[in-house]
């Protein structure tokens, strides 16, 4: 009897062990490639995410100015502005909450119905004749498909890179602005010829086409080797990674506020031609190009929180300045601008909390914790900017609020600095 027993606890170890050579086995034992055709592809892979989730969102703009004028005309600024805010709040709480899914090994289910879903969403979107549709498939549907595919993006690039991260994270974040740079010139130039319902139907075939590539490239390398919690409540006690979040709360409450409404502000205030004004959010974007390039090659040298301060602060010296502007040159100059120095909102965030995080085996949980900072701050802030502007009819209002919010965005983020390196000026971070 006691051989019996034995045999078989001798046999479940055996199995045991088997069990965990087989594990142990598909996990890379050697570090990130840091470079090479797998990781790159990765990078493609991320960036066509980016083309597809912030290139639509930082087109929400086109939409705003279109329902605003046209379409959804007897609706308030602030109801109309939801519709975006809540579709790039989704896509970074669901992209908080896929967290575990992504640990568990299911990337290609992710992509598969994060696809879907923005699709989807977008071609619903197509045929809408009421406010709420509008809601529902493009805020809520499409939010929730975004939601699916962004953590894949930031997530799948750090596992391929080591000292290449920023500078790889911020070759991906373009892919946000030609995205951005794309959509609404498809939009602007169709949207008269063929009607709104089959200027966003293009749009949503050209995501299908692009995400393909996403689809056929990403990679998962490292599985998780243990379920990830969704909050580390050790993190509330880090003051630095705290004080970055409060950061990146405020600094999303008030960064896309001129995204979602400077082209009515050429229309109302500058009355610029109304050919040229849809083109204002293009060059935003195309200027974002460089703004997310440039920044992160020196992140990677000096640290991408030396980096995101000092353009923060530049943004929010040019909101309030932007309160001046009152001639369609001036505003062009502002968009350029603007578009350089806010780019680093989109691709630095990632790399930052990186470097405030102690512990890279909680980094997935802190990574999702910032996101739902984010998805809040996005949520709230072009909202309240829609209903300063409805109710009081006050552009200066909006830009206060805005410039308001990055300026305490920038302070917050000083403070993380304070807090984690005290005061030395050329110290990394």
């Amino acid at each position: 009897m006691s051989l019996e027993k034995d045999g078989s606890r001798n046999g479940s170890e055996h199995n045991s062990i088997e069990t965990e050579e087989k594990t142990l086995s598909t996990i890379p034992h050697d570090g990130p490639p840091n470079g090479g055709l797998t990781a790159w592809l990765q990078v493609a892979g991320a960036f066509f995410i980016f083309f597809n989730t912030w290139g639509v969102i930082n087109t929400y703009g086109d939409y705003q100015t279109f329902y605003q004028e046209d379409f959804l005309r007897s609706e308030s600024a602030s109801n109309i502005s939801w519709v975006g805010s809540m579709q790039a709040a989704l896509l970074f709480i669901v992209g908080a909450a896929t967290g575990p899914i992504y640990d568990a090994g299911y990337l290609r289910q992710l992509l598969v119905v994060g696809t879907f879903m923005t699709v989807f969403g977008m071609m619903m979107t197509s045929v809408c004749k009421t406010y709420w549709q509008v809601f529902l498939a493009q805020g809520i549907t499409v939010g929730i498909g975004n939601g699916c595919l962004f953590l894949s993006s930031v997530v799948i690039v750090s596992q391929y890179f080591t000292t290449k991260k920023a500078i790889a994270t911020g070759i991906a974040s373009v892919g946000s602005s030609l995205g951005g740079m794309i959509y609404p010139i498809v939009f602007h130039q169709l949207q008269p010829r063929i009607g709104f319902g089959w200027a966003t139907r293009v749009i949503a075939f050209i995501m299908l086409a692009t995400s393909v590539v996403s689809i056929a490239s990403m990679k998962q390398r490292v599985p998780a080797p243990a379920r990830r919690d969704l909050f580390d409540l050790a993190a509330i006690k880090d003051i630095p990674y705290i004080l970055f979040n409060l950061g990146v709360f405020f600094g999303f409450m008030g960064i896309y506020v001129v995204f979602f409404y400077v082209q009515l502000y050429a229309l109302q205030v500058c009355h610029t031609d109304t050919n040229l004004t849809f083109y204002l959010l293009s060059i935003i974007n195309a200027a974002s190009f460089f703004g997310r390039i440039i920044p992160n090659f020196f992140a990677d040298k000096i640290g991408p929180l030396n980096i995101q301060i000092p353009f923060t602060w530049v943004a929010t010296l040019l909101v309030f300045c932007w309160i001046a502007i009152q001639s369609t040159s001036g505003l062009i100059v502002f968009c350029i601008f603007y578009g350089f120095f806010s780019g680093t909102f989109v691709s630095l965030p990632g790399p930052t909390v990186v470097s405030l995080s102690p512990d890279l085996a909680k980094l997935g949980t802190r990574m999702g914790m910032t996101f739902v900072f984010t998805g809040f701050g996005l949520l709230i802030g072009t909202p309240v900017a829609g209903a300063i502007l409805w109710n009081r009819n006050s552009w200066i209002g909006l830009q206060a609020w805005c410039g308001t919010s990055l300026a305490l965005s920038g302070a917050c983020m000083v403070a993380a600095r304070l807090a984690k390196i005290g005061p030395r000026i050329r110290a990394k971070a």
